[in-house]
């Protein structure tokens, strides 16, 4: 996992996550979690699960964690709340088949092309660089998209990114 400071305002941060990929986009968003719960709280007297630290409102709908824990539903393409707004907080999208192709320059990006273009996103020069790259798709807080990975042209892997805060 990679945080890093957004953007977009003053208390946002950007994530990113590459994790495996079985056809089921929810069983990788579960599992994905699972493991960044682990690593974040699993020494946490106040959670001892994930449903505990989601029971706690206060702290999720004030603070969140800056995680993809902040994400807790997927979205389809097919789906018309696609648009931001208050509707979209929370929610995990594919990235649109045209930006794939734009950033990736093939609609079956791999493991290794979406971690060079994280590795440019993290390194972009203020807004108007980080504007330009892969994390410049996201525009709202609370949110990310995925984007399906290829090994040896089958889908092995989700490249995740998203934002947090506002």
């Amino acid at each position: 996992m990679r945080i890093f400071k957004e953007g977009t305002g003053m208390g946002a941060s950007g994530w990113d996550y590459v994790t495996r990929y079985d056809g089921d986009v929810e069983a990788a968003l579960a599992a994905l979690q699972a493991r960044v719960f682990r690593e974040e709280y699993g020494d946490h007297d106040r959670y001892r699960c994930l449903d505990d630290l989601y029971a706690d409102e206060e702290f999720m709908g004030t603070q969140g964690t800056h995680t993809i824990l902040d994400v807790d539903r997927v979205v389809t393409a097919e789906d018309r709340r696609m648009r931001s707004g208050a509707a979209d907080y929370g929610t995990l999208r594919p990235l649109a088949a045209h930006r794939v192709v734009h950033h990736f320059g093939t609609d079956r990006p791999s493991v290794e092309q979406y971690e060079g273009l994280a590795a440019a996103a993290h390194e972009a020069a203020g807004p108007e660089g980080h504007e330009q790259s892969l994390f410049g798709e996201c525009r709202l807080g609370w949110g990310g998209y995925y984007v399906v990975l290829h090994t040896g042209g089958r889908p092995t892997h989700l490249g995740i990114f998203g934002c947090s805060g506002d």
